[in-house]
């Protein structure tokens, strides 16, 4: 899929021309992404976006007639539109697996180049990032709250457009939702596509056994039914149960019904008691409508007897207080060689300078216990100190047999990516097992533990030694 350059902020071409034509485009600079606050007030996030970031990324270059749109303004030089024909990405991206879980204020993308292309592809960055990051962690908690059954992606009738819809299917993916109702994203994606039939089905024939058995007809071996079209219990499962012994007698068997309104953990209930009086153990209940991880996980604590959830509002927007939206930014940390930040009166949003890796910090058992930023010359040991970047004085020291380990790689030299993609199955299984090794507090829904983001006592000097600079001469 091709991202165009135009799906970009118009800033970006702005400051892009003022660089060209006050002869800065070539310096080297050094761009961090990353998010302030964890979403939907949660402990941690899910990694996603990182090969359509490539992708963009690699296939980056104006058109003709995008071109000609940009003379059409009358605001951009010629010599600048013609710099524009030429213009590609050509530099270097360091980033964690796909699929990683990641924290807040650690960054995710580290873009470096000539200023150029390296400012220029902000915008088209964060909103690739951004949305799947999101929509991945948001599948995550909803799987998490699933305990083990599956979940079915049906947000493409409400999600943000087209392409909203393709990104959230594959997003939820790495989050671990990896069916879809949405035929194209399987299509793309090799995701399972599934689904039963709406209640316009139903209405569609003159009763509601009727509807049941043309379907049943239609698709002996994979009927699923809709049993709330009028009512659940005195109608739907009972025709449901009249179908599943039809079927039967043809060698069949009904594969399930779906639950889309009412009371669900009360009717899941009593519709499992009625399949399995009536000899139909083996038909499975799936529930839609408005589900996300907090009502799933209060249906499970009801007693509820779902054996999959189909997921689509919230899922596909992304809802739910701590949503809607990640917040990701994308700040210089490093202009020809020289550390740059931004510092403001709140000491929690000032940015951290230069370059930079990221560290895990592992206990003996393979658990995570702590994220580390340090210089790329650090040799980070168990004993070291290390500072929380909000709160300067709050400190501690990595403990005796602790592993660490650099989360990030190089995945693209010269604008050319270093190894191919990864299967989009490798990245929901590699964030499953991440969120694994998380600190159970973490994982909690309401009010989850603080996974610990630290900076090194070296780079933790050279930002307070940076911001004093800043003030004097701002001063």
């Amino acid at each position: 899929m091709r991202y165009p350059p135009l799906l970009t902020d118009f800033y970006e071409l702005t400051m892009l021309a003022g660089y060209f034509e006050q002869g800065m485009t070539r310096k080297r600079a050094v761009f961090d992404l990353f998010f302030r606050k964890n979403p939907f007030e949660g402990g941690y996030a899910v990694f996603a976006g990182l090969e359509p970031a490539l992708d963009y990324l690699e296939g980056l270059a104006f058109r003709p007639e995008e071109l000609a749109y940009l003379h059409g303004l009358g605001l951009f030089k010629p010599e600048f539109i013609e710099f524009l024909r030429e213009f590609r990405f050509r530099g270097t991206v360091t980033a964690p697996p796909e699929g990683s879980v990641v924290f807040a204020n650690e960054p995710l993308l580290t873009v470096e180049g000539d200023l150029a292309e390296a400012q220029f592809v902000e915008t088209a960055l964060l909103t690739i990032i951004n949305f799947q990051t999101l929509v991945a962690t948001k599948a995550a908690r909803i799987v998490r709250s699933a305990a083990g059954a599956p979940v079915i992606e049906f947000g493409l009738r409400r999600a943000h457009g087209p392409d909203g819809g393709l990104s959230c299917a594959r997003a939820a993916c790495v989050g671990g939702v990896c069916s879809t109702s949405n035929v194209q994203a399987g299509m793309i994606f090799g995701l399972e596509v599934r689904g039963t039939h709406a209640h316009s089905w139903v209405q569609a024939f003159t009763d509601e056994l009727a509807a049941f058995r043309a379907y049943a007809e239609v698709f002996p071996a994979a009927t699923v039914l809709l049993v709330d079209t009028y009512d659940t219990l005195h109608s739907g499962i009972p025709n449901a149960i009249t179908v599943a012994r039809e079927l039967r007698a043809r060698g069949h068997e009904l594969r399930g019904i779906r639950l889309d309104s009412g009371d669900l953990a009360y009717l899941s209930r009593e519709g499992r008691r009625m399949f399995d009086a009536a000899g139909f153990p083996g038909v499975k209940i799936m529930a839609s409508n408005e589900l996300d991880e907090f009502v799933i996980e209060s249906i499970r604590a009801e007693g509820g007897r779902i054996d999959m959830y189909g997921v689509g509002t919230r899922l596909a927007t992304a809802s739910g207080v701590g949503g809607g939206a990640l917040g990701g930014v994308y700040k210089l940390v490093e202009l020809a060689a020289m550390p740059r930040m931004k510092v403001t009166s709140d000491l929690a949003k000032a940015t951290v300078p230069g370059r930079k890796r990221l560290m895990r910090v592992y206990g003996a058992g393979g658990e995570m216990l702590q994220d580390v930023l340090c210089l790329e010359q650090d040799r980070l040991t168990a004993g070291d100190t290390v500072y929380d970047p909000a709160h300067p004085l709050q400190r501690t020291v990595l403990p005796a047999g602790c592993l660490l380990r650099d989360l990030r790689r190089v995945v693209m030299r010269d604008g050319q990516r270093n190894e191919p993609p990864e299967p989009l199955f490798t990245l929901s299984a590699r964030s499953r097992e991440e969120l694994d090794r998380l600190p159970p507090g973490c994982l909690r829904l309401i009010n989850p533990h603080r996974y610990k983001v630290s900076l090194s006592e070296r780079l933790h000097g050279v930002r307070n030694e940076l911001i004093g600079q800043l003030h004097c001469r701002e001063g």
